[in-house]
């Protein structure tokens, strides 16, 4: 599906400051379908190969449904071109520059379509027309909270085809923005209360006002709820400003334990003040669960931040009794264990500061490849380099496979090339949507004759083969290099089969 930049660029030659404004327009008719119980299509004049404007055809370059009624529209309708014959409202508004109501009811898919259609204005021009479609199948008995739904509507329709709704103030955040389900008040111009929904009072009971809102003046009101003084100020003077005529962005308080969204629009409709309307949403159970969320996130971390400390002790340990063995072969093993360990170690060290379980892996390799160079600079002159990137990947993935990345680099330093000799190691990887391949490559002296990875009875290559097939769900293979050395080409799944 083309998205409103899309059609607008394909079919139009608006220029920005207008595609902007539609862009405005629909983030905000959410709010106008619901207090309308009404579709919303935006319709734009087809225009020909040369730019010129048809007004007898007009292309639908977006569509919105309302939360509060049945549709009128079940199809999607993006997209569709009709012309004035077909809908002659659309051309009427155009040339009128003014609302338009369709004197009888149509018939669309066997249901009564109420159609009334409001000119968009951006300065001086009317750049597109909104359809506003009602359907009447459902019979609605007029009640306080209808009559004031569509009051309010009216009066913000009537400001789109002014051009003083909506401004050109940033777009409310869709996901958090206060709906008017959520709670609605609807102030008269002194900025008296004179309808508040039911979800509405609901949150001002929650703030802790037991009366009914009716009548009351609203600012102060608000002002004495809210617990911080900063925030009761700002609050009462954002809708003090709304019904003064000044939009508002949404705003978060709380009271008495309770945690609300506010949003204040004014009502101009043809420049005369209306009043303003104060969207409410009680969001304290969501900040309870959000708060715990972060609680938990943060004890994840803590706990990965003591794994790695103990696993960095463990380490310690480790080098300690290394350098107390005589031994050369019992030396080289606790120094392999103290290497497979900090490897673990550096993987919850990343996860210590990951807020999302998710570790980098280039990160976690350029810390491991210095510490693998140390080695082997201790036995031979081999460079270990990355190429490529490795990127993000979950948690349950990170451990075994730097584990597995490591142990291979390992066993080419120590069995690819001979004590002193110079060499080269690289890791390349290359990423797609479902696998990550890794090569291991070296420039060493290649795999003896007869090598099998199944038969293979080093522990590093043991090890190896026990994480890519129960813990990776991968695949590892080795082979000979071109024209020297030997390559491990390991591929894992990205997503984890169950």
């Amino acid at each position: 599906m083309s998205t409103l930049s899309d059609l607008l660029a394909e079919h139009t030659t608006l220029s920005d400051g207008v595609v902007d404004h539609l862009q405005m327009v629909v983030a905000e008719w959410q709010l106008l379908s619901d207090l309308s119980f009404a579709d919303f299509l935006l319709w734009t004049p087809v225009e020909d190969a040369d730019g010129e404007v048809d007004d007898g055809r007009f292309l639908c370059v977006a569509q919105a449904r309302p939360t509060t009624a049945p549709t009128a529209h079940p199809e999607d309708l993006v997209g569709g071109v009709v012309t004035s014959v077909e809908h002659p409202q659309l051309r009427r508004a155009v040339l009128d520059g003014r609302i338009c109501r369709e004197e009888e009811p149509k018939w669309h898919l066997g249901v009564p379509v109420r159609r009334e259609t409001i000119p968009v204005r951006y300065g001086n021009q009317v750049v597109a027309v909104l359809s506003r479609d009602t359907n009447l199948a459902m019979p609605r008995v007029p009640s306080p909270l209808e009559i004031s739904y569509l009051g309010s509507a009216s009066d913000l329709c009537q400001m789109v085809a002014d051009g003083s709704f909506p401004t050109s103030e940033p777009a409310p955040d869709v996901h958090t923005s206060p709906r008017v389900g959520d709670g609605l008040i609807r102030l008269d111009a002194t900025g008296s209360a004179v309808f508040a929904s039911p979800n509405a009072l609901s949150a001002y009971h929650r703030m802790g006002h037991a009366a009914d809102l009716l009548g009351t003046q609203l600012a102060p009101l608000t002002r004495a709820l809210i617990s911080d003084p900063f925030d009761a100020t700002e609050v009462a003077q954002r809708i003090r400003l709304a019904v003064d005529g000044q939009p508002s962005m949404r705003m978060e308080a709380e009271a008495r334990g309770a945690t609300v969204l506010f949003r204040a629009l004014p009502l101009r409709p043809r420049g005369q003040a209306a009043g303003a309307l104060v969207l409410v949403r009680d969001v304290t159970d969501l900040k309870r669960r959000d708060r715990a969320l972060m609680s938990k996130d943060a004890t994840i971390r803590e706990i990965h931040h003591r794994v790695k400390n103990n696993l960095q002790t463990v380490a310690a340990l480790l080098r300690l009794q290394s350098r107390r063995m005589s031994t050369p072969e019992a030396r080289q093993a606790l120094q392999e264990s103290m290497r497979r360990v900090t490897s673990i170690a550096l993987v919850h060290e990343t996860l210590s500061m990951s807020v999302d379980e998710r570790v980098d892996l280039d990160d976690v390799i350029d810390r491991v490849i210095p510490m693998m160079s140390d080695v082997a600079a201790a036995e031979s002159r081999v460079a270990v380099r990355r190429d490529g990137r490795f990127g993000v990947v979950p948690a349950e993935l990170a451990t075994p496979l730097v584990m597995v990345l490591t142990e291979l680099v390992q066993n080419a330093i120590e069995h690819a090339f001979s004590r002193g000799q110079r060499g080269d190691v690289s890791l390349s990887a290359s990423r797609s949507a479902k696998w990550l391949d890794v090569l291991v490559n070296d420039n060493g002296k290649g795999l003896p004759a007869g090598f099998s990875l199944e038969r293979a009875d080093g522990l590093g290559l043991q090890i190896v083969r026990t994480l890519v097939d129960s813990e990776l769900q991968g695949s590892l293979s080795l082979r000979r290099g071109e024209p020297v050395g030997t390559q491990a080409v390991l591929r894992v799944p990205l997503k984890r089969r169950r």
